[in-house]
């Protein structure tokens, strides 16, 4: 295994994915949301600088390759769950994260599967575009629990409350785009997996 740079970053990214939920158990909930928001942030800007420190200095390695979407899925999922289990279960949160969990498995399933092949199921720019906007739609929902916390310290008041209710509206709405765009990618994979999935007489 190579440990350059972009794959120690990656590396770092994997490991921030438990940490997010982790800061909930340790930290009371103020301290957790502005942990938690900082630490998911960063996680996400190193899954642009790694794949672009790999590409300008040569550097990519099978085991970047590997440890890259990993990260992304485990940085996506860990903070849907931490933001669903804070949200009291809200139908207008669970079902796009529902979406964006079923295809996630469902094409992991299928690259499984496909083994040999499966770079036929290589990411597109617009799989790329997908993960951009869930990891910024889970950092603005993860801002709403700050902003919560300094509209309550204020009374309820102001353009602290205005922020955590916009963020919050925001956040929702870009969650809703990430899973349709989830929706078109997971199909599209399968329409290129189908040929591979044939039954050979």
């Amino acid at each position: 295994m190579i440990w350059n740079l972009p794959n120690i970053l990656t590396t770092l990214r994997l490991l921030a994915a438990p940490m997010v939920a982790v800061m909930f158990l340790f930290f009371p909930r103020f301290y957790a949301d502005w942990f938690a928001l900082v630490l998911f942030v960063s996680a996400a800007v190193t899954d642009w600088f790694d794949g672009y420190l790999a590409r300008a200095w040569k550097q990519q390695t099978k085991l970047g390759a590997m440890l890259d979407p990993i990260a992304d899925k485990a940085m996506v999922v860990i903070a849907l769950m931490v933001i669903i289990g804070f949200s009291s279960w809200k139908a207008s949160l669970v079902l796009p994260a529902t979406m964006i969990l079923f295809r996630e498995v469902f094409v992991s399933g299928l690259r499984e599967y496909l083994g040999d092949v499966a770079g036929t199921l290589a990411v597109t720019k617009l799989a790329k575009w997908k993960t951009t906007l869930q990891m910024i739609a889970i950092a603005v929902l993860f801002s709403q629990g700050v902003f919560e916390h300094y509209s309550v310290s204020a009374g309820g008041l102001g353009w602290k409350l205005l922020l955590a209710e916009w963020s919050g509206f925001i956040g929702l709405w870009l969650l809703w785009v990430a899973a349709a765009l989830t929706l078109i990618t997971g199909w599209d994979y399968f329409r290129k997996a189908l040929p591979h999935l044939k039954e050979t007489v």
